[in-house]
């Protein structure tokens, strides 16, 4: 067969046959996508900030609402653990989160009348034992007030003092503990109900909720992910919370025991504040620490021998943090004790003490979701090469 010449054809065929030349994408299409997806990318950031900032200030308006949810779904992803041994054992799922909770309240309200009752003897009693801490105190006053005197004579010697003139100051007497406890129960007592049907539900619908999220994923990988992320976030969240506790109440027991022998009163209810605070990181030994002397003052009347309590109290703290906690707690969930200070200081200023509490389990949970999901990458959006100009794309025509 003969080749066909595409001169030899009319000029319409030619044009069908004649193969469309290649435009490659211009550089200006190029440069226009980039600035969108640039533009796109700083709206979602401004976004992001925006929330960032206006959340703290949302939960913090809203404690009564969030505080009781919150601490209600740490407390219940601390109990799946032991949901899923249950189910194991064949239990259904509404009666193994009926277990779990009553396990729960059993535990709590054990450790809140431990430490609450002996502790309003110690607050009713304080006002009468004012003056044997005054007593107590009396060496360490009379130091204080000579070094006092010693620096006015120096800067009597050194310059001139002003007198300041003479202000009366009314002072309002505080609530009593029981006018507190009546304004505050009923919101408190709706707040824990509330709570502790957060909890049941959760755990109750638990493995439906887990099942349905896995299998809901578009592939397989996305399952095994999400599957992985759930899994690593119950993990991390039971160990630390489950290790946390076994350690305190050692650590409480220890304290007791070193006062019984110290003679001091209630030993228990001290072992019990030991633990209590001790979940809070740093700043909750110092409290302990605090009180233990408060409590030393008030029934010892040297003043040496009152702050022995302390003194045992700082000492097994210091064995505890640095050898028993690191020991059974292990790398894994290790931390770094300036996200800790942040988390710490970020919840106790949104919900108080209670978020402090939460600050830790908070933050693991944070971490382990982050990790699984993938950090925004803020500084490479911001500093890397080409990121903040379009200078590195050649213009038309350059």
């Amino acid at each position: 067969m003969r080749r066909v010449d595409p001169a030899e054809l009319p000029p319409a065929a030619a044009a069908v046959q004649a193969p469309e030349p290649h435009h490659e994408p211009s550089v200006e299409a190029e440069a226009i996508a980039f600035r969108r997806d640039r533009l796109l990318a700083a709206l979602t950031l401004i976004a992001g900030a925006g929330l960032v900032l206006a959340l703290p200030f949302a939960l913090r308006a809203g404690a009564e609402f969030f505080l009781p949810v919150t601490a209600a779904l740490v407390i219940a992803i601390a109990l799946v653990p032991m949901l899923e041994w249950l189910e194991r054992r064949g239990l259904p799922s509404g009666l193994s989160a009926f277990i779990c909770v009553l396990t729960f309240l059993g535990v709590a309200n054990i450790a809140v009348a431990s430490i609450v009752l002996p502790a309003s003897d110690w607050v009713r009693l304080l006002p009468e034992r004012i003056g044997r801490i005054r007593e107590t105190l009396a060496p360490v006053m009379r130091v204080y007030s000579q070094l006092e005197r010693f620096i006015d004579d120096l800067v009597r010697q050194f310059g001139t003092v002003h007198h300041a003139t003479t202000r009366t100051v009314a002072l309002e007497q505080p609530n009593s503990l029981l006018g507190i406890i009546a304004t505050s129960a009923p919101l408190a007592a709706v707040q824990m109900f509330f709570a502790v049907l957060v909890v049941f539900f959760f755990l109750s619908g638990w493995t439906r909720m887990r099942r349905r999220t896995i299998t809901g994923r578009a592939s397989f990988d996305g399952a095994m992910t999400t599957a992985r992320a759930i899994q690593e976030m119950v993990d991390a969240t039971s160990t630390y919370l489950g290790t946390i506790t076994l350690v305190n109440i050692c650590l409480g027991l220890t304290v007791a025991f070193v006062l019984w022998l110290l003679e001091m009163p209630t030993p228990l209810m001290w072992g019990g504040i030991a633990a209590v605070l001790n979940y809070i990181p740093y700043l909750g030994p110092i409290a302990s620490a605090l009180l233990l002397a408060l409590g030393g003052l008030m029934t010892f009347n040297e003043p040496w021998y009152a702050l022995l309590p302390a003194l045992c109290f700082v000492g097994l703290h210091l064995v505890e943090s640095n050898v028993i906690t690191p020991m059974f707690v292990g790398r894994r969930l290790t931390i770094n004790p300036l996200l800790i200070l942040v988390s710490l200081s970020f919840w106790a200023w949104v919900w108080g003490t209670t978020g402090a509490l939460l600050a830790v389990p908070l933050l693991i949970i944070l971490k382990t979701v982050l990790g699984a999901a993938g950090k925004p990458d803020i500084a490479g959006f911001l500093f890397e090469e080409g990121t903040l100009t379009t200078a590195h794309h050649d213009e038309p025509g350059g």
